[in-house]
């Protein structure tokens, strides 16, 4: 089990529990929707996010990149990053059908891989040193890659995020943030360029 500093900010209590049993962290389960209403938790979180910092840990389906949207739009100071896994299709043991759109949720996804989402959102791990970040990747970038605005755009994500084991369903913002948080900028112009989605290589 590893111990993180930052509080974990994830949907339902199965999720908390998968979570626990990995991690030694403050994990705060938003209960869905709930959130919206839930005064006392989204002062809790910002209190959280100011304080220790907070990592977003949410399903890669619609709802949980709804909630991770409101949770950013609420938490005005303080450390909110973005921990995402890929998309696996599949159901939860204890559920006698899938999601509505198929994909496993928090509490499905092995441990090894929310591990490494952890840490590559930027989890401060005890025991264990920062990892520096080089420069960072802008918008400019993306669009000299031709990943945004061009006519093939949305499609060049969603096979750049596919083979970089990223969610489907990740914003422009969003994959910026979360790209630079998780791959170096040689890493990510690499794999953008493999599959094909440059227009003319960035130095």
């Amino acid at each position: 089990m590893i111990r993180i500093k930052q509080a974990i900010i994830t949907e339902g209590r199965y999720d908390k529990i998968r979570l626990s049993n990995i991690v030694d962290a403050v994990i705060i389960c938003t209960n869905g929707f709930s959130i919206y209403k839930d005064k006392e938790k989204q002062e809790l979180i910002k209190s959280l996010a100011a304080g220790t910092g907070i990592i977003i840990l949410t399903d890669s389906d619609s709802a949980g990149f709804q909630i991770r949207s409101f949770l950013r739009s609420i938490v005005k100071q303080g450390e909110v990053l973005n921990a995402v896994t890929p998309d696996i299709y599949g159901k939860e043991r204890r559920k006698a059908q899938p999601s509505k759109q198929g994909k496993l949720g928090v509490e499905g996804i092995p441990d090894e891989l929310l591990i490494e989402a952890l840490k590559r959102a930027g989890a401060v791990i005890d025991g264990e040193p920062e990892s520096p970040r080089g420069e960072p990747l802008t918008r400019a970038d993306l669009m000299e890659l031709g990943l945004i605005g061009g006519e093939n755009s949305a499609e060049m994500r969603r096979e750049l995020q596919r083979r970089l084991g990223l969610p489907e369903l990740l914003s422009v913002k969003l994959l910026l943030e979360v790209a630079n948080k998780m791959f170096s900028r040689e890493e990510f112009i690499k794999t953008a360029e493999e599959c094909g989605s440059n227009r003319r290589k960035i130095p």
